[in-house]
């Protein structure tokens, strides 16, 4: 007689478990796994048992994003992301809309256990969602998506690096070195995913790159990747063994993008380009792990 209801209740909380993680599943290569590779390397991690704290808090705010960005236009995942809670049944518009404002406070909340400053984060990234979503930055000029996509990557790492440290209400040098180039590679390369989206962007009037500058739109992932590689190599002193593999895996990833086409293509390309960017992420613990013993 117990029992039953302790099933039911974990039935639904598993249920609940799973349709928030379909909201999210796209973004766990592209935000939560890159931005964990740079808190926990430009804090530096002061632990190991810190990592579920700076996972938890990126997903959760993730989930934030991805809810309030899916109740825009389900008719679009309708036609080719039916896994999605929306498509799928799993949870109607109207339960959706009232989750995507109810994880608004409970970001906020969780941020505050760590620090006014986390909490700042967590609003950054409230007000740039509702300027990327609610008010159509998404599907607006590449430049402007870019730019607000930058700032908003730029908050997710601030806050996730204040959870990261060893003190959650400031940030050193090396930490806020690594945000401001980890948001001008977003900011200049971040259109990598649009190519697997060209369709379905087309179809609903976005302008993106691979729409707006179609002859070029694929030499302008290989370049800034070919110049954002050297150029760390360069700023996190990395040695010439590891500088060359750096290089030519944005290398690769570029020339994949120019030499294979095709939807199928471009979606594994995008999985490289993350492979790329966590890579990159990851620099700041090479340089200072270099400083500590060379001190």
């Amino acid at each position: 007689m117990i029992l039953a209801p302790v099933l039911t209740a974990l039935r639904a909380i598993a249920y609940f478990a799973h349709t928030a993680f379909l909201f999210t599943k796209s973004d766990i290569k592209t935000t939560v796994i890159p931005i964990t590779f740079l808190a926990a390397a430009s804090a530096p991690l002061t632990s190991i048992y810190r990592l579920p704290h700076v996972v938890f808090w990126i997903w959760l705010h993730v989930l934030q994003f991805d809810v309030s960005n899916q109740i825009l236009q389900p008719e679009e995942d309708a036609m080719n992301k039916r896994d999605r809670p929306l498509p799928s049944d799993r949870m109607s518009l109207s339960q959706a809309s009232v989750c995507r404002w109810l994880l608004v406070p409970i970001c906020g909340a969780l941020s505050a256990c760590y620090s006014v400053e986390t909490v700042y984060a967590s609003v950054a990234l409230v007000c740039l969602t509702i300027i990327y979503n609610e008010l159509s930055a998404h599907s607006g000029h590449w430049a402007v998506r870019n730019t607000v996509n930058a700032a908003g990557f730029a908050s997710f790492e601030v806050g996730a690096t204040l959870v990261a440290g060893g003190n959650p209400h400031i940030l050193d040098d090396v930490a806020i070195l690594s945000i401001a180039i980890s948001a001008g590679i977003f900011a200049t390369t971040i259109h990598a995913q649009d190519f697997k989206d060209e369709s379905g962007d087309r179809a609903i009037g976005r302008r993106t790159i691979p729409i707006v500058l179609p002859s070029i739109a694929r030499y302008t992932v290989i370049i800034p990747l070919m110049i954002w590689s050297t150029g760390l190599s360069l700023v996190w002193q990395l040695d010439p063994f590891t500088a060359v593999g750096f290089v030519v895996l944005a290398f690769s990833v570029g020339a994949r993008y120019i030499r294979v086409r095709t939807v199928h293509a471009d979606q594994v390309s995008f999985y490289w380009y993350n492979v790329w960017l966590s890579a990159a992420h990851a620099l700041p613990g090479y340089y200072r792990l270099l400083r500590e013993v060379t001190v």
